[in-house]
């Protein structure tokens, strides 16, 4: 099986976060909507971000600083295909609109923003109950039907489990560092109790088959976290 890449999907009860690549607008009221709204000033910083803890939705604006909006488009499709992408723009940007919806861009919003309107587009491109299969070599998750395989066989693991397993297969291809699970899976901005991240890959390992000494699928990078990659096949299903 190949692995299939996508776009992290949000993995807070209260909805998206959206990454705010403008030095002008931080969009703060969009908190009382339930939207997360993260901000980088200028081009790379909404890169940095981008790479450490990829958003579930960017809005870029076409005066964005340090980086041609277009050519940061461009760089976000060739790891994230499937990230929405909104460019914010003015009435001169036309031209520009023109060559970031080619670059990779899925729409454009007005800018000055306007919450109602941008708030529309948040929620039409980020789209749950439609979410895509994720595959990493003999691992199957189905986020819409709740359920892990390996090897064509439902393996039934626990919710917590089920959330870091989602958002590793989600980033599959790179190294997810401790500080963003315990963000993105425990939804908390401190630090989990002593061992509460290693005990549970421990555990996931287990019930993908994986060799808990030798891993082959899910790998420690030490210091660091953790990345999963397609490994050598499954001995076991696990329970």
């Amino acid at each position: 099986m190949t692995q299939a890449m996508a776009a992290p999907q949000s993995d807070r009860p209260g909805g998206p976060e959206l990454l705010v690549a403008d030095p002008d607008h931080g969009l703060t009221e969009l908190a009382a909507q339930g939207i997360t709204v993260v901000r980088a000033v200028d081009g790379p910083g909404a890169l940095l971000r981008i790479g450490a803890c990829p958003p579930d939705v960017l809005l870029v604006s076409a005066r964005l600083p340090g980086i041609d909006p277009v050519t940061l488009i461009e760089s976000v499709r060739r790891s994230l295909a499937t990230l929405p992408i909104i460019l914010g723009t003015g009435p001169e940007d036309a031209e520009l609109a023109m060559r970031a919806l080619a670059a990779g861009a899925t729409a454009c919003v007005a800018r000055p923003y306007r919450c109602k309107e941008l708030l529309t587009l948040i929620h039409a491109t980020h789209i749950p109950g439609s979410l895509p299969l994720l595959r990493v070599g003999d691992i199957e998750l189905d986020q819409d039907a709740h359920v892990v395989r390996v090897a064509g066989a439902a393996v039934h693991v626990p919710l917590r489990e089920y959330e870091l397993l989602r958002y590793l297969m989600r980033n599959a291809g790179r190294v997810v560092t401790k500080h963003e699970i315990t963000r993105k899976v425990w939804r908390s901005e401190g630090k989990p109790p002593n061992n509460t991240i290693v005990v549970h890959v421990k555990r996931l390992r287990r019930r993908l088959g994986d060799d808990e000494r030798h891993p082959a699928i899910l790998l420690t990078v030490r210091g660091i976290g953790y990345r999963i990659t397609a490994g050598d096949p499954p001995r076991s299903n696990g329970t």
